[in-house]
């Protein structure tokens, strides 16, 4: 059965974006860039809440752009293709490899794990994230922290969830900066 993973930058006081709704201190250096490209060949589909499906955006048109380096392609070649399910309630059409979803979140990764194919089942999205652990279909975080405190915003973890035990599986430091841990929910 598919796993489904939630991951996020996030920075070191516990937040994906900061008070303000910027995100720019989590620019990946080319390490952290590098490990997020082949975390991304673990991925059979991507669910995504409407702000970051708005975010990512970017890449659907960003190889026209001349001035890209190798790994930014590299990553456009694997994104672009990968099959994305998008959950809103205000769009009405996503471009790409997307669709909108059909059903309830519990249902599309029902649906999902039931499916033949390859690859994890990956969630972005704080508030995509909270709906599935308050339904307990979170199987792993992962959280590439960020040596940085914003001082409030959107959190990485959904706030007055109920107790989950997790198991530490991976850590990995990057030049001394940016942290990569990944947990697996003690079930």
């Amino acid at each position: 059965m598919r796993s489904v993973t939630y991951s996020m930058n996030v920075s070191l006081d516990g937040y994906i974006v900061g008070p303000d709704g910027s995100f720019d201190w989590s620019a990946p250096d080319d390490g952290v860039f590098r490990f997020w490209i082949d975390d991304i060949r673990k991925i059979g589909v991507h669910l995504l809440g409407r702000r970051l499906y708005e975010t990512m955006l970017y890449w659907e048109t960003a190889d026209q752009n001349p001035e890209l380096d190798d790994a930014d392609r590299e990553w456009i070649a694997l994104w672009n293709p990968l099959p994305k399910v998008v959950f809103s309630t205000t769009l009405s059409a996503v471009q790409g490899n997307a669709r909108l979803a059909s059903g309830g979140l519990a249902e599309e990764i029902e649906r999902l794990r039931a499916e033949p194919g390859e690859g994890d089942i990956a969630i972005g999205g704080a508030t995509l994230a909270a709906e599935a652990a308050a339904l307990g279909l979170i199987d792993e975080y992962q959280a590439m922290v960020y040596p940085v405190l914003v001082g409030g915003g959107i959190p990485f973890f959904p706030q007055n969830e109920s107790r989950v035990d997790l198991e530490l599986v991976e850590t990995r430091a990057f030049s001394s900066k940016f942290v990569h841990l990944r947990y697996r929910v003690v079930r």
